[in-house]
């Protein structure tokens, strides 16, 4: 099984939540990869760079996306086969953004957002959710998460335990 990882706007491919993230994929026997759009601000541009390596995937695989990255992978999933998405407080609705109405292909999607978040408002995770009628875990903390990240490390644990079967590769 392979993760891709796609950070937000203004952090970078292997920032801190992703190194952890990374280590619990890793020790699951997934490899990981964690993309670098840090070149590049457009967030469709994002979502053409994750396709890019995602269609020369031949494996099963699983995206990752915090903030602005949450959006790509959303979005990238609607044009891929992929297993699962773990988004982690999501720029959805962003009235920016091109795409408003999210449709995925994923089996399995959980949304972290922290209670306190003042940049992405947590309400659209809620409404997403809703919408999808997919997981949604809201938690202290505000938009990066750091101060929580433990709680962060337990849910992507759950996360994997569900969509991880031994017979993965």
């Amino acid at each position: 099984m392979k993760l891709y990882f796609s950070h937000g706007k203004e952090s970078g491919p292997w920032g801190f939540k992703i190194k952890r993230l990374a280590k619990l994929a890793e020790a699951r026997g997934c490899d990981v990869e964690s993309i670098d759009y840090r070149d590049c601000m457009d967030q469709e541009l994002r979502v053409e760079r994750l396709l890019g390596h995602l269609h020369e995937e031949t494996r099963d695989f699983i995206l990752v996306g915090s903030s602005m990255g949450g959006y790509v992978s959303l979005v990238a999933s609607a044009a891929v086969q992929t297993r699962a998405l773990f988004l982690i407080a999501p720029a959805l609705y962003i009235p920016s953004f091109q795409v408003q109405h999210y449709a995925s292909t994923a089996a399995h999607i959980d949304i972290v957002h922290g209670w306190s978040d003042d940049v992405i408002p947590v309400q659209n995770s809620i409404d997403y959710a809703r919408e999808s009628d997919c997981s949604l875990h809201l938690i202290s903390g505000d938009h990066p998460l750091n101060t929580s990240i433990e709680m962060v490390e337990v849910l992507f644990e759950q996360f994997l335990q569900r969509v991880l079967s031994p017979a993965d590769d």
